[in-house]
């Protein structure tokens, strides 16, 4: 090596570490369109489980939607439910398991579509446990059909000329929803579209996580994302599409949050 070089590769081992790949998210590729933010809150997940350092303590439920693989990318060990059913499953888990942390990750058809009735009752029963609810307004996996969380107007393959709120309802605000029950002790809407963002998300999921060690009740993380291919956009546009429709009817921020004598109670 040049001297050059050699002065190069010192100041370079002198730099401090920005970025590296989380320790439990597998090095394999993913099956996500490109843009989609299933990818980043995959990488964020995965770094709060290992700045916590739960990996040997954590258990996942991916359910039927785009998310189906995620045990193909998360280290840790993973239990695959049917459609719907990830929190029935997590509150087994959860039952025979009560030291072990445990999350869902589910789509919005998933969760808020024919898993409404397990979504509900978990958080109505407080069961101790994280929901990780990605919300991109279609159904993804299947063709980008309407979703209960679809916009008024948007256009999908099952309303080709806009969901219209006299045949099909307002969409529905599944984490509002849960956030007013009284099992539900942590509810938040977040995002992954930007930098800032991102570590909005992280500092959320870190606070669901150890909030499981008080044994206080369901908490759940909504996700606002984006579907570049079921919107037929590019991943730029179909952040700026997001938004612009999503973010109005979903705005991000704390819904429910423990006050200071939930917390030492």
């Amino acid at each position: 090596m040049s001297e050059k070089g050699t002065v190069v590769a010192e100041k370079a081992s002198e730099m401090d570490l920005v970025y590296c790949r989380p320790e439990s998210l597998l090095d394999v590729r993913m099956h996500y369109c490109p843009g989609c933010g299933h990818t980043t809150t995959h990488k964020i997940l995965m770094e709060v489980i290992d700045q916590l350092n739960i990996q040997e303590e954590t258990i996942g439920v991916a359910p039927v939607g785009c998310a189906v693989l995620a045990y193909e990318y998360l280290n840790v060990d993973m239990h695959q439910a049917a459609h719907g059913r990830a929190t029935a499953v997590a509150t087994g888990i959860k039952a025979v398991q009560p030291d072990k942390y445990v999350f869902t990750y589910q789509g919005d058809g998933d969760l808020a579509a024919i898993g409404t009735a397990e979504t509900i009752h978990s958080a109505n029963r407080g069961e101790n446990f994280l929901i990780i609810f990605i919300n991109n307004g279609i159904y993804g996996m299947t063709g980008g059909q309407m979703a209960p969380t679809t916009p008024i107007g948007e256009k999908t393959a099952t309303s080709p000329y806009g969901r219209d709120k006299k045949t099909a309802g307002a969409p529905i605000d599944i984490t509002n929803l849960l956030a007013q029950l009284p099992g539900t002790f942590y509810a938040t809407r977040q995002a992954v579209h930007s930098a800032n963002a991102v570590r909005k998300t992280k500092k959320a999921l870190i606070k669901a996580f150890e909030y499981q060690k008080l044994d206080k009740g369901l908490c759940i993380v909504e996700v606002v994302s984006n579907c570049p291919s079921g919107w037929k956009l590019t991943p730029y546009e179909s952040n700026e599409w997001m938004k612009e429709h999503m973010m109005t009817i979903y705005p991000l921020g704390d819904i429910k949050t423990p006050s200071k004598e939930d917390l030492l109670s």
